[in-house]
């Protein structure tokens, strides 16, 4: 199936430091991609892969699970390493534990982190019929673009293909546990009003990984793809500043850029 208008992936060459953006589940990089172009305009190299079975039509994601996803944003990586002297992780909802989970394998390879209302779990009854009722339904209704911003959207699916909502739910378990060996600094940023992940997730976080080095900031006008909404820039400005103060030359690679 072609990719969807806006939902391709995106990369740009930039200096010797290097941030892999991780969209969300049934999302699409176009919740990420002004970050993406943000931290490229000030020279940063860029990487925002377009995960297995998303940005085209949910049908396709069902033939998909965490797997594939997670070894998608893995290739990443290591397609980072080998260009760049320093990598930072960062993703959306589920993108924040697929970065967590690579901080947590990957240890000095990876130089912080940073993650926007990330996921943790799935609450609710629901969840806990999924194992059987994904083999009597196949979907149900989408979670994309929950956003306060009057005209803003997400390109996502209108559908939840529960195949997949089963493997994800699968992987948050695997995260969790993995927690403890995420090492390195991190910048945690969520949405007070959040109608896709509750903020239990992002405190679940919090405590359970191993960072000495941990900075939250709450955003007080923002829905879940807070990416997309009112407090955007300040995720891309906070963002730049955490690795900045990370990898100070990356700043100084920056400003020659915009120069």
């Amino acid at each position: 199936m072609p990719v969807l208008p806006g939902a391709e992936p995106f990369r740009h060459e930039g200096g010797e430091t290097g941030v892999l953006l991780c969209h969300g589940f049934t999302g699409s990089p176009q919740s990420l991609r002004p970050w993406a172009e943000y931290l490229a305009e000030r020279g940063l190299t860029v990487s925002l892969p377009l995960l297995p079975g998303h940005g085209t039509r949910w049908e396709d994601m069902r033939l998909t699970g965490w797997q594939d996803w997670y070894a998608e944003v893995d290739r990443e990586l290591r397609a980072l390493r080998e260009r760049c002297a320093r990598v930072f992780v960062a993703g959306l909802s589920m993108g924040g534990a697929l970065a967590l989970r690579l901080a947590a394998r990957h240890g000095d390879a990876v130089s912080g982190v940073v993650v926007v209302n990330p996921a943790n779990r799935m609450h609710g009854l629901a969840a806990y019929c999924l194992p059987v009722v994904r083999h009597l339904v196949p979907s149900t209704r989408g979670i994309a673009s929950d956003i306060a911003r009057e005209g803003n959207t997400e390109l996502g699916y209108d559908r939840v293909p529960l195949h997949a909502a089963h493997s994800l739910r699968s992987f948050f378990r695997l995260v969790d546990g993995e927690l403890p060996q995420v090492t390195q600094p991190l910048l945690l940023l969520r949405s007070v009003q959040d109608h896709v992940v509750p903020g239990a997730d992002s405190a679940r976080v919090l405590s359970r990984v191993s960072s000495t080095d941990v900075q939250e900031i709450v955003l007080e006008q923002s829905y879940h793809v807070a990416t997309l909404d009112h407090e955007a820039d300040r995720i891309f400005e906070e963002s730049y500043a955490f690795i900045g103060r990370l990898a100070p030359s990356s700043t100084d690679e920056g400003t020659v850029a915009r120069g």
